[in-house]
């Protein structure tokens, strides 16, 4: 079995900062492309960043230079810094991972989810 456990969402007031985290565990082989999206109320789910195995890293226009994307391959982690908060960065913040569990054998996984609340 494989997990993705996410931590550091919360309440942060217009302009603040946040930190999300990202860990995988169990039964893992390898960890191509993690990544981050959101989902705020009635909306679809839409991609935050994604950063992969070798560190390359792809933002949504809406958060460049506001969010950076980072990953400690040892750990299986990724973060996610957020800055400059808008109101519309609202939502429920899921961790996304592309994992092998064997050489040939493997699939995306998600996380729980963690809620993100900007507001005043």
């Amino acid at each position: 079995q494989v997990q993705l456990v996410e931590s550091g969402g919360g309440l942060v007031q217009p302009g603040g900062s946040l930190t999300l985290s990202c860990a995988a565990s169990g039964s893992i082989f390898s960890v191509r492309t993690m990544g981050w999206y959101r989902q705020a109320p009635g909306q679809d789910r839409e991609l935050v960043a994604t950063i992969t195995a070798g560190g390359v890293t792809k933002y949504a226009d809406t958060v460049k230079g506001r969010f950076t994307i980072s990953r400690h391959n040892a750990e299986n982690t990724i973060t996610l810094q957020m800055n400059s908060l808008k109101p519309e960065d609202t939502a429920v913040y899921y961790c996304n991972a592309n994992i092998a569990t064997t050489m040939w054998e493997g699939g995306p996984y998600w996380g729980r989810g963690t809620q993100v609340t900007v507001s005043s």
